[in-house]
């Protein structure tokens, strides 16, 4: 049955930014999210967790979400969480006036201005 998919949620395809923090734990570390659904996610990057670790995951315009580690391969795995979330709320852009000067500019959701009568000419 190899190459079948088993599972029943939709999940979106995406590259995202996120922070995750080992439960108990204060420091976070930034991951790349792969795909995202209601119920989880998968997460790739240099951090330590093993199958059955808790850990909290901070997504853009969803907070934290608490989740456990459901399997690891390499430096990606995939991640349960504890509540559903809006999977397409982190795609989302910012609210206006705040700009997320973190992320890089080609991530970032074009800029509008109001009066571009008002714009310099350089």
């Amino acid at each position: 049955m190899a190459g079948v998919e088993t599972r029943s949620v939709e999940r979106d395809s995406l590259f995202l930014m996120a922070d995750v923090r080992l439960e108990g734990a204060t420091q976070t570390e930034r991951i790349k999210v792969r795909n995202l659904s209601s119920g989880g996610m998968m997460g790739e990057g240099d951090i330590a967790v093993s199958r059955g670790s808790r850990i909290v995951v901070a997504l853009r315009n969803v907070g934290e979400i608490d989740g456990s580690v459901a399997w690891v391969q390499g430096n990606r795995f995939g991640v349960s969480f504890a509540s559903e979330i809006d999977p397409k709320a982190p795609r989302t852009s910012v609210t206006k006036g705040n700009a997320d000067l973190a992320s890089p500019r080609y991530t970032r959701p074009l800029t509008t201005y109001e009066d571009p009568a008002r714009l310099r000419k350089l």
